[in-house]
């Protein structure tokens, strides 16, 4: 059988294949209140009717200071949990699992009121500039993503991704291009870590089931955080129990980024072989031949597609059929799936 539709089992939870519906934020949720709508209703099922294996939402934020925009999902109250478990319900009918991804925008939020970031440093010329987060406001943050655990588990989700990438909140502490900060949170890279240290402690605390950290292995400036220096960081997740690390670059900072088709998948293979840890592959992966060989070569575990699964949400029907692969179509699908 092709790899890539080979089961793949984290602590107790089984993938059907290793096909994962990358997030993507959908800006589709009612104004202010970060509740799920119809368009989720109806976006995420139809991937999981597609055949993927695991189906990841869209970045969550833990706190309304925290979102990206005043559209994006949100699990900083229970009233959220309904609509992601009717969620997750529908997306479970056609066996596919789901996970969520815990997200913190920091300096990059859009929403009105003061923003928070590690350092007072806007991302850009066109974003606001950020407050330093107090101590207490970082204990807050970190109790923010434990109650979002919380939540994650009554509604049912079956893993959870920390957002620790693309230049939000966690990714600003961790790079030493973002944080310069002079107290325990700052410096040398141990400090940088210490926000994640403590979020990963406090879901570890409530949550029991396969726990993923997406981060940008690359931030394509001087000075800041490549590959090679993120092994370190990653080995300290792995000893915290993390499961598996979802490998993107790039947002921290503007820059130049070369892109190219699978252009991060390098950087997954490097954290995957450097930490001894589970990784998921990223980036412009397009076509099955593609997704097979980076598997094959043990370059990756998982691969995570994002825009190839907006353009074609049976990407891993049209996969099966050109790898050869035999999967279970859907029943009403059956008469068409020969």
């Amino acid at each position: 059988m092709a790899k890539l539709f080979e089961p793949l089992t984290i602590k107790d939870v089984t993938f059907k294949n290793r096909i994962v519906m990358a997030p993507m934020c959908m800006y589709e949720s009612d104004k202010e209140d970060g509740r799920v709508t119809d368009w989720h209703r109806i976006h995420y099922p139809a991937r999981a009717v597609g055949g993927s294996g695991l189906i990841i939402l869209e970045a969550t934020a833990v706190q309304p200071k925290g979102r990206i925009s005043d559209r994006d999902l949100g699990i900083w109250d229970d009233e959220h949990v309904e609509g992601l478990a009717e969620l997750v319900r529908l997306i479970n009918i056609s066996g596919a699992k789901t996970g969520i991804q815990l997200a913190h925008a920091g300096r990059k939020a859009t929403v009105d009121g003061e923003i928070q970031a590690p350092s007072s440093l806007p991302f850009n010329e066109k974003y606001k500039t950020p407050a330093e987060m107090t101590k207490q406001e970082i204990a807050e943050t970190v109790e923010a993503f434990k109650l979002g655990a919380i939540r994650s588990d009554k509604a049912g989700f079956d893993c959870i991704e920390l957002h620790a990438a693309h230049g939000y909140l966690i990714n600003e502490f961790l790079s030493p291009l973002t944080n310069k900060r002079t107290d325990e949170y700052g410096g040398s890279a141990e400090n940088r870590y210490r926000i994640l240290r403590e979020i990963i402690d406090a879901v570890n605390d409530v949550w029991k089931k396969p726990l993923f950290v997406r981060i940008s292995a690359h931030d394509y400036t001087d000075g800041g955080m490549t590959p090679e220096l993120y092994i370190e960081m990653v080995k300290w997740m792995k000893q915290q129990g993390v499961d598996l690390i979802d490998v993107s670059s790039g947002a921290l900072v503007p820059a130049q980024i070369p892109v190219y088709p699978g252009y991060q998948v390098k950087f997954a293979e490097t954290i995957k072989h450097g930490a001894d840890i589970p990784t998921g592959a990223v980036g412009l992966i397009t076509s099955p031949l593609q997704a097979e060989e980076i598997l094959q070569n043990d370059r990756a575990d998982m691969v995570f597609l994002a825009r190839e699964l907006l353009r074609d949400p049976y990407w891993p029907y049209r996969a099966s059929k050109e790898l050869g692969a035999k999967i279970e179509a859907p029943v009403p699908y059956k008469r068409g799936w020969v």
